[in-house]
């Protein structure tokens, strides 16, 4: 398998966990988005939005959305489970998953904050926009998971609501997000016990800067 990422990249954050949870390894090629290397004629050959991550499976297939990305493996290699069995649990731990990666995420990317810098926004603006987004999103993530019970989101094992919640915790560092939500924190806590997230953050890339 090639992954194409970015090292700062939460959507590639994610999908690097997964493959470190199920024990997988990936080539990875790294692209870099403020460079707009995302952009050139061969990476668009592969994925048409212009967005990292985009997976080449051992058979070729190009897959590309970091969530879809993470359940095709976790169908691949059900152990261990990014999922819960039960299907009214399951809903659940999507919902919080997709709250972070279609809610949060993409309101808050480089490509919206350069929309509203081409805009005439001033930066300190762009900056308030990104914190304000993220602050009211982990807000509503912190309530849906008010009656879970821990270490992680939904139990005992890491879920795809934890591989979306650490790198939207380390994007809010990143906008001086006041980090105000004790459970979300404790999450994170257990999740970096475990070498797969660890291995995964942005730092330990080859490409990191």
């Amino acid at each position: 398998m090639i992954l194409h990422g970015y090292f700062r990249s939460t959507a590639s954050w994610r999908v690097r966990i997964a493959l470190n949870l199920k024990g997988l390894v990936a080539e990875q090629v790294f692209h870099h988005l403020r460079k707009g290397e995302q952009r050139a004629p061969e990476y668009l050959a592969l994925n048409p939005q212009g967005l990292v991550p985009a997976l080449v499976t051992d058979d070729g297939a190009v897959l590309t959305q970091s969530l879809a990305i993470c359940e095709y493996l976790d169908a691949l290699h059900p152990e261990p489970a990014l999922l819960p069995a039960d299907p009214l649990e399951q809903a659940r731990v999507r919902a919080v998953a997709q709250a972070i990666a279609c809610d949060i995420h993409p309101v808050q990317n480089l490509k919206v904050l350069q929309k509203l810098r081409d805009l005439g926004l001033a930066e300190e603006a762009v900056q308030a926009w990104a914190a304000s987004v993220i602050d009211e999103g982990l807000e509503a993530v912190d309530r849906l998971l008010a009656d879970t019970a821990g270490p992680f989101a939904f139990g005992a094992a890491p879920t795809l609501a934890d591989i979306a919640l650490v790198p939207q915790l380390g994007n809010a560092r990143r906008f001086n997000v006041a980090l105000r939500w004790p459970r979300l924190l404790a999450i994170e806590a257990a999740c970096l016990e475990l070498d797969a997230f660890r291995s995964a953050a942005p730092g330990a890339q080859s490409d990191a800067e």
